[in-house]
């Protein structure tokens, strides 16, 4: 697949069909473009009419071309691109690029053309970039494939564009920046080649450091979430979404032909895959150059240094506004900057240096900062006051920013007077701008970026204890409702299947008769809550089905008669099964827990501040399903309750773990029942002696896959696989537990390090390990199962003392799940008992499960017990170097020992 798009955006030969020379038109615009540049390949016009375009011969079919090319650009009508795409299949072509518009985006006309060409394209395994686009620019090839006439400066960026003419006008805007471009990709509908598939091939482009995307829908949200956690890591991503107010929303329906999510779910995700948002074109440009040119900050406490009182105060206020922290300089930077600056300055942050402000004043009161381990990142501001040079004080900063290793970032207010000043710093890379509120809107990106690559790289803790739910009783609730074409469950049974997965939920009566009613409020103690009981979820307060507190029998009786004829008379078409009685429960804090299941992103898990005042408040946080207890963490992080949670003044903090376990528990609920098409607890009562379920609400639908074959078909993210679980025994007779590797497995992986010798890491990793870093075993643990599996061996030696972990196999896949990588390493003390072979035998046997074509990696010509292995299991081996072999399997072809050569 990578080799397909090699050659879409680095092709040697090129056909342009629909080539033109009739002034206006795209054919004409496109063909004039791919001859008047740079580009040193061969092109080849295609024209059914004509024997001449732009003085070149024309084909008048692809089938006519004399060679077999790389790319097809097609700009012909609509009604003639399947044909087309046919006629490309025959050639042999494997990348094609659609320029023409009259697919999905015109209705269902459109969408019969669409699948038709997806269909032929998928005969003749063909990649296809569009329909509806504008085609792709490479300026390091010097390739415009489009037919916009814009000239684009070369560089490091890729930018990606759901929408041609804002990325016509993007690429205006860039050019009067001085900013340059690894490629510029149109999408248009997306029919084949998707964000997903752009991602993984410029995530690997070494001419591209950072990924730029303008989105307005997305599909295959899985295989994009995919990507961008496999290289938000090492190259920032940053995402342009339109489509965030409900009207917005519906412009972009119309205009690509495809739902528009909910914007709290794309954000959600944003956030789990390491992806940087912003809401400006600007933005996207300037959180790209500033993350190329500075080091991220550590957190968001930011120092501001100014010539100025008015914009550092400015500066604050929005600093304070957007969510940002005004860093608290320490006593000893105090102490130093009144040794260095005059008398009058500020004596805090802002750092008020003073409107005759030379160079050597900015110079020390920045090197003072940046000492300070309390400050993240450092603006500097310079307004103009004629006393010293703008352009000597930017070749001070420039100086200092070269060895800094926190963020510096620049304003120099003013036009013309600052210009030259502002070259200087653009040449020494301090990204610079004309008003502090826009430094300190990247400064904040910034800090998000290194949140979510935190989020990426945070080892959660063990969960507090193992929890078993009753799955097949879960099964019946739900089943029993779907065989009655019910829509959703009844308060009880809601609470019935919160129940099976271990969430602690308030004990509930139902009751059929007044007496009945009086008799159980006395068993369960006064006061009481009585609710209506029906056979669905509704919203009982909207018709006063709820009453409490009940304090004696007498009201018990009344309130059941009340109950029941408000049930009957507000919804009549359900049936009334009876009271439920409850004790009356007062806790400190009411908490809503909820999912919903996104037409995008699948189910969204949604915590906040509960109660009857939850939608006014909108104290609420969404994130996505897994949720392991350092997820779950952040997600109650991210609401305002959260600081009265954790204890606030003289008010104890509750137990936070615990509803971290619960949001845990609750996540695998919305995850093993994609029948759930909606849950809400609310609310979710909570103090500091535990948290208790009062009101549950369950919608439900049928799933639309097969649930036994892809029971996790409805989710974005893989979940544990824990069907990858095998007893073994070694020769020693030694029991070892194959299992797939957890985030919370790192300590273990730690400290297996520690058990193997200088030969086994020289074997592992063909070099010396100085010191294992906690980024490094974040980057084992933390994988992703849907492109990754790694599985260790796990050895019970003390029955009273923690597991250990003797070893680990793993297959990195590419992106389109082919080819695979294979790695293995035994600990020391485990070496010689068969254990690699066994572990070689299940790592194998998963990549057949998967579907994995060819596995292949590299073991030095030394290791011989490895080599062994690599024989015995059929892998082929070929001289790698002088001291290395390279090894591959294909799994299509039946088992062999090989030889080596």
């Amino acid at each position: 697949m990578r080799d397909q798009l090699e050659k879409l955006f680095n092709p040697k030969s090129i056909a342009a069909i629909g080539a033109s020379d009739r002034k206006g038109s795209v054919g004409y615009v496109l063909i004039r473009n791919l001859l008047s540049g740079s580009y040193a390949g061969k092109v080849y016009p295609v024209n059914i009419r004509h024997d001449t375009v732009h003085g070149r011969e024309a084909y008048k079919s692809i089938k006519n071309v004399p060679e077999k090319v790389d790319l097809a650009i097609i700009a012909t009508p609509a009604e003639t691109v399947p044909e087309v795409i046919e006629q490309c299949g025959k050639a042999g072509v494997e990348s094609a690029v659609i320029l023409s518009a009259g697919f999905i985006e015109v209705g269902r006309e459109g969408s019969r053309r669409s699948e038709k060409i997806k269909k032929v394209a998928s005969k003749y395994h063909i990649r296809i970039l569009g329909p509806n686009c504008i085609g792709f620019m490479n300026p390091l090839l010097g390739l415009n494939a489009t037919f916009l006439s814009q000239k684009v400066l070369p560089g490091r960026i890729v930018l990606i564009s759901q929408s041609g003419a804002l990325g016509s006008t993007i690429l205006d805007w860039a050019a009067e920046q001085n900013v340059g471009f690894s490629h510029f990709v149109s999408v248009g509908s997306m029919i084949d080649i998707g964000f997903h598939d752009l991602i993984d091939y410029f995530g690997m482009d070494p001419h591209t450091s950072s990924i730029l995307i303008y989105m307005e829908s997305l599909r295959d949200a899985r295989r994009f979430m995919s990507a961008a956690r496999a290289f938000s890591r090492s190259k920032p991503i940053i995402v342009l979404k339109a489509g965030k107010s409900q009207e917005g929303a519906q412009a972009t329906l119309s205009h690509t032909g495809t739902l528009a999510g909910n914007d709290a779910a794309f954000s959600a995700a944003f956030h789990r895959a390491g992806i940087v948002r912003v809401n400006t074109v600007a933005q996207l440009f300037h959180c790209a150059q500033a993350l190329a040119m500075q080091p991220r900050p550590e957190d968001n406490r930011l120092a501001i240094i100014t010539n100025a009182g008015g914009p550092g105060v400015l500066a604050t206020d929005f600093l304070i506004q957007k969510g940002g922290r005004l860093a608290k300089l320490s006593r000893e930077t105090i102490q130093k900057l009144n040794e260095a600056l005059p008398a009058d300055w500020s004596r805090g942050n802002p750092v008020d240096i003073l409107g005759d402000a030379s160079p050597e004043r900015y110079s020390k009161a920045l090197s003072i900062v940046l000492e300070d381990r309390g400050v993240d990142g450092i603006l500097v501001i310079l307004a103009p006051q004629g006393v010293s040079s703008s352009e000597e004080v930017a070749k001070a900063v420039g100086k200092i920013s070269h060895r800094a290793r926190k963020p510096i970032l620049a304003t120099w207010m003013g036009e013309k007077e600052v210009q030259a000043a502002r070259d200087i710093l653009e040449n020494e890379k301090v990204p610079n701008y004309r008003y502090p509120e826009s430094a300190i809107e990247v400064f904040l990106l910034m800090c998000s970026y290194t949140l979510n690559l935190q989020v990426l790289h945070e080892t959660p803790r063990e969960i507090p204890r193992s929890f078993s739910p009753d799955k097949e009783e879960a099964q019946r609730i739900i089943d029993e409702a779907l065989k009655e074409d019910r829509q959703s469950l009844s308060e009880a049974e809601a609470k019935a299947l919160l129940t099976t997965f271990e969430i602690p939920v308030v004990e509930s009566l139902l009751v059929t008769s007044e007496t009945a009613a009086a008799n159980t409020s006395r068993y369960i103690g006064f006061p009481v809550v009585m609710k209506a009981e029906l056979n669905a979820s509704v919203h009982k307060s909207d018709f006063g089905g709820i009453k409490y507190p009940i304090q004696n029998a007498t009201q018990a009786k009344f309130a059941f008669h009340e109950l029941v004829e408000l049930a009957k008379k507000h919804h009549p078409d359900k049936v009334v099964r009876g009271v439920l009685i409850e004790p009356f429960v007062e806790k400190r804090y009411e908490l809503i827990l909820g999912a919903r299941k996104d037409p995008i992103f699948g189910p969204i898990i949604l915590f906040g501040m509960g109660g009857i005042a939850v939608e006014i408040f909108l104290d609420r946080n969404v994130g996505l399903p897994p949720l392991n207890m350092a997820l779950a963490q952040r997600l109650i992080e991210g609401t305002k309750i959260y600081h009265l949670l954790k204890g606030y003044r003289e008010e104890r903090g509750i137990d936070l773990a615990a509803i971290q376990f619960v949001l845990h528990k609750f996540a695998y609920l919305v995850m093993d029942f994609p029948e759930i098409s909606e849950i809400e607890i609310n609310p979710f009562a909570v103090d500091e002696k535990g948290g208790i379920v009062l009101d549950a609400k369950v919608m439900l639908e049928k799933p639309a896959f097969n649930k036994r074959r892809q029971p996790y078909a409805h989710l974005v993210i893989s979940p544990y696989p824990a069907q990858y679980n095998r007893k073994v025994t070694l020769k020693t007779g030694q029991t070892a537990l194959l299992r797939a590797i957890r985030p919370e497995d790192e300590p273990l992986e730690a400290e297996m390090f520690t058990l193997l010798s200088k030969e086994t890491v020289y074997f592992r990793f063909f070099g010396y390990v100085p010191h294992v870093t906690h980024e490094l075993l974040t980057r084992f643990t933390q994988i992703d199962y849907d492109r990754e599996m790694a599985i260790i061996a796990e050895i019970q030696e003390d029955p009273k003392g923690p597991p250990r972990m003797a070893g680990v196999v793993r297959l990195v896949g590419d992106a389109w799940n082919e080819n695979a990588e294979y790695a293995i390493v035994v600990a020391d003390p485990w070496q010689g008992q068969g254990l690699g072979s066994k572990m070689t035998d299940y790592i194998l046997e998963i990549a057949k499960e998967r579907g994995i074509r060819k596995i292949y990696g590299s073991v030095l010509s030394n290791n011989e017990g490895m080599i062994r292995i690599f024989q015995q299991k059929g892998f082929s081996f070929r001289q790698e170097g002088f001291d290395a072999y390279y090894v591959e399997l294909d799994l299509e072809k039946a088992d062999a020992p090989a030889e080596v050569s």
